[in-house]
């Protein structure tokens, strides 16, 4: 029998992706199995490649690999990892950019010693300033902007690894947490807009530092604070901890869309818990947008607490009327014969009992390109739903995020080319709502004017050349450079 072996994810693909968590660890004897336990609740943020370094405050040892932190360590892998400091890194790949060469974190040997680095994020001018670099002789091993960030720093004249990291990151562009480590020393910066996370905590009188808070829940460490938008953390080896703010003008601007989905439930970022904001965004969309209608059902997982959220506000009863199967990866071979709606059903099967015959208010986290929605529409449709009202814990998403999301062009978003009745007949739904962006701050608790919103609002807090993805910038000038 013939098979096609399908290398994508027929869900998440249709998703905005975040493409990166970070985990490090000063001064602990188990630094690099921390790392990896760090890194393993880290996940969500990247399924692509993993990588630990770790130093015994001489050397550097590194362990990275394609795939989950499951299968990439093994117990003898982190044994050779010594050492009491270790940074961490997972990965989700931007578009055509996926090999090993752009796994982190990265390691050099430099005029001033040993550095390893990883970060989140995008920087939206790393192609111009890498044309510069190159062209006074630097020499490249990824397309990856880490590299960038490595490459100015190695050629600041500064007299300290904190004066030279400064200089580097006062030149970026775009949002980013960034992880430096040395062979004593640990470093970690915010950019001047606080738009991807990075926080900070404690484990046994060591500091550590991670993308989100739920790493700290799995290894046992305090939550001591968010890392301050422009911030930079040095942290010395005897465990003082230094902060210092190279930015000129720091604004907090955090991605609101972490709320929304791209962070675990159970972590809290910016003194604000992720399951709570999307229970409450569930409240408000149920004000915004009440419909008549016998059970509410989410898109599992991110749809579970809004659809709570909603059906506590409503009294609708709130039902598991799809179920989700977690045991698939994102590769999976393909009956030859097609069955309609295949990829979606890998991961999501209705409860044809729990569905059939009832008013249904469909709950998902956002519409992309709006295939995938369709095609859930379709499932329901066939599992005998009387009526699909389709409701979105998300304003529409029309614009491209340039910040460290892997998102399709803005032409490709749904939103941004149909209005809403359009998109409702489009996914075959019988009423299509999402929640206002004055309903999501509510839900959020804090304002606007301190998260950015660019892929609902277009109001982008760092400029950027919106007829070029920066985000396949580095691959595309790759490829067309003379070979």
């Amino acid at each position: 029998m013939n098979h096609c072996l399908i290398k994508a994810d027929p869900i998440e693909d249709d998703h905005f992706r975040d493409e990166c968590g970070v985990f490090g660890v000063l001064d602990h004897p188990e630094a690099a199995n921390l790392t990896y336990l760090g890194l393993y609740a880290l996940q969500h943020r990247g399924q692509e490649s993993t990588g630990i370094i770790s130093t015994d405050g001489t050397n550097f040892n590194n362990h990275r690999g394609m795939g989950l932190v499951a299968d990439v360590y093994q117990k003898e892998d982190i044994d050779k990892l010594e050492g009491r400091i270790a940074i961490g890194h997972v990965r989700y790949s931007t578009a055509g950019d996926l090999g090993l060469r752009n796994c982190q974190p990265f390691m050099y040997q430099y005029a001033h010693g040993g550095i390893a680095m990883c970060h989140n994020g995008n920087i939206v001018n790393a192609e111009e300033l890498r044309k510069g670099l190159e062209k006074e002789g630097s020499i490249f091993q990824s397309t990856s902007d880490t590299e960038v960030i490595i490459h100015l720093l190695a050629k600041s004249e500064g007299r300290s690894t904190r004066e030279r990291l400064t200089d580097a990151v006062r030149q970026l562009k775009g949002g980013f947490s960034v992880l430096l480590m040395t062979e004593t020393r640990l470093f970690g910066v915010r950019d001047p807009n606080g738009i991807r996370p990075l926080v900070l905590g404690k484990l046994d009188g060591s500091w550590v530092m991670a993308s989100e808070t739920c790493a700290f829940d799995l290894v046992g460490a305090d939550f001591v604070r968010d890392i301050e938008a422009g911030e930079l953390v040095v942290i010395d080896p005897d465990g003082t901890l230094r902060s210092y703010f190279p930015f000129d003008k720091p604004d907090l601007r955090f991605c609101v869309f972490e709320y929304i989905y791209f962070a675990r439930p159970d972590s809290t970022l910016e003194g604000v818990n992720v399951y709570q904001a999307r229970h409450n965004i569930g409240v408000e969309l149920a004000k915004e947008s009440c419909v008549d209608a016998d059970i509410v059902v989410p898109v599992p997982d991110s749809g579970v607490p809004p659809a709570m959220g909603f059906a506590l506000e409503t009294g609708i009863p709130f039902q598991m009327g799809l179920i989700r199967n977690h045991y698939v990866g994102r590769t999976f071979i393909e009956p030859k014969q097609s069955i309609r709606n295949f990829g979606v059903k890998l991961k999501l099967n209705p409860n044809r009992d729990m569905i059939q015959g009832k008013r249904v208010v469909l709950v998902d986290d956002s519409i992309v390109r709006g295939t995938t929605s369709r095609k859930i529409v379709e499932m329901v449709r066939a599992a005998g739903a009387a009526e699909i009202h389709m409701r979105i814990s998300s304003p529409p998403t029309k614009h491209s995020c340039f910040y460290g999301i892997n998102t399709p062009t803005s032409e490709e978003l749904m939103a941004n080319q149909m209005d809403l009745d359009e998109m409702c007949k489009a996914i075959g739904a019988d009423s299509l709502a999402f929640v206002s962006l004055k309903g999501l701050y509510r839900a959020v608790g804090q304002p606007q004017s301190q998260h950015c919103d660019a892929c609902f609002s277009g109001n982008y807090p760092v400029a950027i050349n919106k007829r070029r993805s920066p985000q396949l910038s580095l691959l595309r000038y790759y490829d067309k450079r003379p070979k």
